[in-house]
């Protein structure tokens, strides 16, 4: 699918513009939604220890069950209409929250909420892929930098407005619902944009039945699954985010309850850490589309274990700080090169199906990350935890290695 496809007037530059608007929107949206506000509205409906972390964590298996089939779908009905049903889920779910008033609820509406990212995320990166040609590392990476933005500034922003509003844990639920009006109207947004651009969008295959369609998805999903290339790049942006995952859960709790930092430098090194990443991406896109993806792979992958396996072992605010920004550059180095290496690897009537094999392995390393190292720390303490999981990380180099072959990318225009 051309960029042309998408809108027979709209140039390529302007198309990826508008994306990363779209993008940036949604993820604004649903960041709002999430932290801090989710934990402490399920807290207020009444919820535990164990029923807030199931309320947080119930979207990414949403994620991991809906991603490539939805990705796979996709590229036979067409990626503006799957696009399009993503962004009604970002447009129209927030508002589903003003009517909670029990945390069963909550728990729905939380898992309907997750179809948003696992419908409009794989089919949103195989539309910038399509729209890329060979520019992939790089334009994958700028709509993820941007979509981190989004969600960026939704998460302290949400905080804040509830702050405003005087909600805490022990308020009413009024205050939350303002939170998630906000939402709503800012999804609706994103949506209401979707449809500007995507209006004259490509069209389903023609002349085919629900039955050779279905063998169409069937056949899409096996021939992308079949591809050990794909498989092993898509891993180790999975193993990455098991690392990722450790540290979003547990690094604030290590500087403050072991390091001895307080809160507000504990959130600094997490943020500092999203930060690098988000800036270094584009560069290190455009780096892989020059010079290789498969370098910058095994580069990145060695700047996140050693600061990770070191961080037990640091209590100063400015080391840590510095092991995150580390961290942080690895992490640009893998994902930059990741995406853009696994659509280099399909034909692009499948870059719907490769995305969402790509999006259901990172959920599975995002949503284990924190399960994995919580039993880890609980059981041989900070410091082996680390270390195992750093292990694991560099393990997975010589596999990485022996699986895949840098090659030219495909003609995709």
């Amino acid at each position: 699918m051309s960029a042309t496809a998408l809108h027979p007037t709209t140039t390529t530059t302007s198309l990826f513009r508008t994306l990363c608007s779209i993008g940036f929107l949604a993820r604004f949206s649903y960041a709002l939604a999430r932290n801090p506000v989710l934990p402490l509205f399920a807290l207020a409906l009444g919820a535990g220890p164990e029923g807030i972390g199931l309320a947080v964590g119930i979207s990414t298996v949403t994620g991991i069950l809906f991603k490539m089939p939805s990705g796979a779908l996709s590229d036979i009905i067409g990626r503006r209409r799957t696009m399009l049903a993503g962004l009604v889920v970002f447009g129209l779910m927030p508002f589903a929250y003003l009517f909670i008033t029990e945390y069963s609820a909550l728990v729905v509406v939380r898992f309907l909420h997750g179809l948003a990212t696992a419908i409009y995320g794989p089919v949103a990166m195989a539309v910038v892929a399509d729209v890329a040609g060979k520019r992939k590392g790089e334009l994958l990476s700028w709509f993820s930098s941007v979509c981190i933005a989004g969600t960026l500034l939704g998460a302290p922003i949400g905080g804040y407005v509830l702050f405003l509003l005087g909600g805490e844990a022990s308020a009413g639920l009024g205050e939350f619902r303002m939170v998630f009006l906000l939402s709503g109207i800012t999804g609706v947004a994103a949506l209401v944009l979707g449809l500007r651009t995507l209006r004259h969008g490509d069209k389903p295959v023609a002349g085919k039945g629900l039955t050779e369609r279905l063998h169409l998805f069937v056949r899409g999903i096996r021939e992308v699954v079949a591809d050990k290339r794909v498989l092993m790049t898509s891993s180790m942006e999975g193993i990455q985010n098991i690392s990722m995952g450790a540290l979003e859960a547990f690094l604030p709790v290590y500087a403050v309850s072991v390091a001895g930092l307080n809160v507000f430098q504990a959130g600094l090194i997490w943020g500092v850490q999203i930060v690098v990443t988000m800036i270094s991406k584009p560069l290190m896109g455009k780096v892989s589309d020059r010079w290789g993806r498969r370098p910058l792979i095994v580069a990145g992958m060695l700047l996140c274990a050693v600061p990770f396996a070191f961080i037990p072992h640091l209590t100063d605010f400015v080391p840590l700080m510095l092991a995150g920004m580390v961290f942080g550059l690895g992490e640009a180095f893998v994902t930059s090169s990741s995406a853009a290496m696994v659509a280099d690897y399909c034909k692009a009537q499948h870059y719907g199906a490769a995305m969402g094999v790509f999006g259901t392995i990172f959920d599975v390393g995002h949503a284990s990350g924190p399960i994995l190292t919580g039993l880890l720390v609980a059981s041989m303490g900070y410091g082996r935890a680390f270390a195992l999981v750093a292990v694991l990380l560099l393990a997975s180099i010589p596999l990485f290695l022996m699986t895949v072959r840098e090659e030219p990318p495909p003609d995709n225009l």
